[in-house]
């Protein structure tokens, strides 16, 4: 009997994950100084017994200025470090067998110094507890959002030796995956986006330099991480006809399988447009993925409103992608991995604590829509 394709593993060189589901990097906005907090124990916790191969931790600043607001987590400092070492720490106690975790390394950008999404008002902050942000150009990322400064050669260099030094730390805490930020409307995808890009130097004024120094930092994350596998999280489409396209998406996927980046996980949007191309971008995703999978080669993730265990494994049948990441599944329900497990016929080993239970017999589990 030949198990369903979601449940059967998948190699990011050099590891092997138990299957092809991932929990997607979800912010939580709940670090101190960047570092990790009660919060993120029970959450990490509850995430490494779900059921997904690999589990993603939140966008993760590589340095203070880098952060979206002063709730995000960081990896900057030895503090933050340490933080970060002492939750994993527990979370691989309890962690099911071969589950892996990895974090995504990114810088806000323009986007940083600015309010939680649930605080008002929204937006930037201000006083003293705003920061100024650096940007490719002058733009801000909406109206009424304070304008970045436009970076400068030292202050690209700083940058490129924060997810050095936040890769070398990532290394250190024993975690297997590296995924760079390239989307979402973050430093790096507003570097790749000519929504955001106007300049006219070696990092922009047409497509091959607006790649560079996304480029730049893959390589200098690929050097650093030596025996981890790395993967980039890129934009599949800006959705507004000046913007990026899944064509750009597939050259950068190709750049970056050949400076030995292991997959790209496909997304969409992040740059503030007026008239967006399309009505849902994440309705999109798969077929975005599917696209750079075949243009490109490379291991390949859909992420976006991914919610029933079919449509998982059939997006993994097809071979529209190699992997999927959920992230709001998982928060309205940690065992989503044991119930899609379940669905498909596939069996988990299931914490001691919990099997004598009998999960298949468990309220929830008969008559699951999938």
């Amino acid at each position: 009997m030949s198990i369903a394709p979601l449940f059967t593993p998948l190699t990011l060189d050099p590891v092997t994950l138990p299957n092809r589901i991932a929990v997607a990097p979800m912010c939580q906005y709940m670090a101190n100084d960047g570092c990790a907090s009660p919060w993120h124990l029970q959450h990490l916790m509850s995430l490494a017994m779900s059921g997904a191969g690999l589990v993603m931790i939140e966008a993760t600043a590589v340095s203070r200025r880098g952060r979206i607001t002063h709730g995000c987590l960081g990896l900057y400092s030895d503090a933050c470090e340490d933080a970060l070492g002492a939750v994993l720490d527990q979370a691989r106690r309890v962690a099911l067998p071969g589950t892996e975790f990895g974090i995504q390394l990114s810088h806000a950008g323009r986007k940083g110094s600015a309010h939680r999404p649930w605080e008002t008002p929204g937006g930037s902050l201000s006083g003293s507890d705003a920061w100024q942000t650096l940007a490719p150009s002058t733009i801000a990322h909406r109206a009424g959002w304070a304008l970045p400064q436009a970076a400068t050669e030292e202050d690209l260099d700083g940058i490129a030796d924060d997810f050095r030094n936040a890769s070398i730390r990532a290394a250190r805490l024993g975690l297997k995956v590296i995924e760079i930020h390239i989307a979402h409307g973050y430093l790096l995808h507003q570097f790749h986006s000519p929504l955001s890009n106007t300049r006219q130097d070696a990092w922009g004024g047409d497509d091959e330099r607006r790649m560079a120094f996304p480029l730049r930092i893959a390589e200098t994350v690929r050097n650093a991480a030596s025996g981890i596998a790395v993967g980039a999280r890129i934009t599949g489409s800006d959705w507004a006809e000046d913007g990026l396209t899944v064509t750009h998406a597939t050259t950068l996927a190709t750049r970056l399988k050949a400076i030995g980046v292991d997959y790209a996980c496909v997304t969409s949007s992040g740059i503030p447009v007026s008239n967006p191309t399309v009505a849902n971008a994440e309705d999109e995703h798969p077929s975005l993925a599917e696209a750079v999978r075949r243009e490109s080669g490379i291991i390949t993730r859909a992420v976006g409103m991914i919610t029933g265990s079919q449509q998982a494994n059939d997006l993994i049948e097809s071979g529209k992608a190699d992997q999927v990441a959920i992230g709001r599944g998982f928060l309205d329900d940690p065992r989503w991995g044991w119930h899609a497990a379940f669905d498909l016929g596939v069996t988990l080993a299931y914490p001691a604590p919990y099997a004598w239970a009998a999960p298949a017999e468990w309220s929830g589990l008969q008559n699951r829509s999938t």
